[in-house]
């Protein structure tokens, strides 16, 4: 049984999106569009404007102007903050309409959007609202040893970047513009938002609640478009005093070399490759645990559990059960109810997956489930648990980014946490123990910028998110996300 279509969703898909510049719908100024299609069936589910250079160029300076003499920084900080906090209202009053098209667009089950990925939006920008009016500065009392007697008055102040680039990526579309938008906006910046060409819908409607709650004309910009150019062009452009970017490790680098230009500031949230440790006392939940820190989200998560260690001497059974789990769920579209895993967002994903699938079997992994495509329509594949790896295999060294998580096998905390650091990653990571002392000995010695103990993929607007090494800079979320979209100003006088 399908979940019926909200109305406001059809009418939506029905028509050709436009970008959002300076508070108006326009269409991209080549006119061009592009699909997006439904990745449970491959067909297409919407037309959007594909903005390119010329439209960047248009959405910076709509910000820029925003920013340097527009209303958002006239604004007090109570009101920047009843905006803020409008915008989660609005999202929780239009939870069904953004979850279905969450699930059309990405592929992800409808009853998921409803219960995770809309209502954290909501709190993001509840939780940010709070955080406009607590942006201080600090005094300082200076001595100068060349100035004897001198007295002075020293002091700090956190002012907004300025104008801000974003570029959110497919894997959780509201969320990830909810991460990036929120502390922006508390801060005082202007922003120009590019979604992933393959999920735009729900950055797209965001724009029109954004502008419903009150955002002044110019303050957010969405514009819809493609990496190489869109994306690309919003890195490059010198009015851009910061980039925030939230995909590949590969696309992370590309970015930094397009900041060069004029040093703008950047923060990156990168892929992971994250180790999920079971240790031989861990209680059964761990089973179900591990389960969930590879398959949720259909693995296309950059804080999937994809390197499962298990002690010993319960590796087979642990092993077992996730291979039982794995089993049982149920694939099929994101509309469909009892659906519990969709499709991977994309047919060039598709591919990318299953290359590693083959990759992995040539290279002597053994697939104890899954292993394959799964059907022949849309682009699903099976979840699937391998074994018999090195750690030279690129099933263990690279992302997937897909439901695929290779199991080996430990002997003691001497040796877990080198194995679990050995990767070019460090974004998060799992302990499943009943010693709570070993938990967090091993917590500290683990290279992540997350550490779960007894839980996998616990998320809140307080806690600060980001990787260490290649995982990338800067942090998502709590007051840390704040310090990235500021400047901090030292301003003396002498008395």
């Amino acid at each position: 049984m399908t979940v019926t279509t909200e109305r406001s969703v059809e009418e939506f898909t029905a028509s050709p999106r436009q970008l959002f510049i300076d508070g108006q719908w326009v269409d991209a100024a080549s006119g061009r569009t592009f699909e997006t299609p439904d990745p449970s069936t491959g067909d297409t589910l919407a037309h959007i404007a594909e903005g390119d250079t010329e439209d960047i160029e248009r959405a910076v300076r709509a910000a820029r102007r925003a920013f340097d003499d527009g209303p958002w920084g006239r604004l007090t900080a109570s009101d920047r903050g009843r905006i803020i906090w409008k915008i989660g209202d609005l999202i929780l009053e239009h939870a069904d309409e953004l979850a279905q098209l969450e699930s059309l667009d990405n592929g992800k089950p409808f009853a998921v959007a409803r219960a995770a990925d809309v209502p954290l939006a909501a709190d993001l920008f509840h939780y940010m609202a709070g955080w406009a009016t607590k942006i201080e500065g600090n005094t300082i009392n200076i001595s100068v040893p060349y100035m004897p007697g001198a007295n002075f008055h020293s002091y700090t102040l956190r002012e907004p970047v300025g104008v801000v680039g974003q570029i959110i990526p497919w894997n959780f579309p509201l969320l990830m513009a909810a991460w990036k938008l929120g502390p922006a906006l508390a801060a005082g910046n202007t922003v120009i938002l590019k979604p992933a060409e393959q999920t735009p819908l729900t950055a797209v409607r965001l724009a029109g609640l954004m502008a419903e709650a009150g955002i002044p004309d110019g303050v957010v910009n969405v514009v819809t478009g493609f990496g190489e150019t869109a994306g690309a062009a919003l890195a490059a452009h010198p009015q851009v005093d910061k980039i925030a970017f939230t995909g590949s490790t590969e696309v992370g680098k590309l970015i930094v070399h397009a900041a060069a230009g004029n040093l703008k500031k950047v923060t990156l949230e990168l892929g992971g490759k994250s180790p999920n440790i079971v240790f031989e006392d861990a209680s059964p939940e761990a089973v179900a645990g591990a389960a969930n820190a590879i398959f949720f989200n259909h693995g296309q998560c950059c804080v999937a559990g994809s390197r499962l260690f298990v002690q010993q001497n319960r590796f087979d059974e642990v092993v077992a059960g996730v291979v039982e789990i794995a089993k049982s769920i149920k694939l099929g579209p994101g509309m469909e109810e009892g659906t519990q895993m969709g499709p991977l967002v994309s047919d060039e994903q598709l591919r990318r997956v299953t290359g590693f699938l083959d990759s992995g079997r040539d290279d002597g992994a053994t697939a104890l489930t899954g292993g394959t495509r799964y059907g022949d329509k849309g682009y699903f594949v099976e979840p699937t648990v391998l074994t018999n790896t090195t750690p030279d295999m690129k099933v263990v060294r690279e992302e997937i980014f897909g439901p695929v998580v290779v199991a080996a096998p430990f002997q003691s905390l001497d040796d877990i946490a080198a194995a679990a650091n050995d990767s070019e990653y460090g974004l998060g990571a799992g302990i499943w123990t009943q010693d709570i002392s070993k938990a967090h000995a091993l917590a500290k010695k683990l290279r992540a910028g997350t550490v779960w103990i007894n839980c996998y993929n616990v998320f809140d607007a307080s806690l600060p998110f980001g990787g260490y090494k290649q995982s990338g800079w800067g942090r998502e979320m709590g007051h840390e996300a704040l310090e990235a979209y500021t400047e901090v100003k030292a301003v003396t006088a002498q008395l």
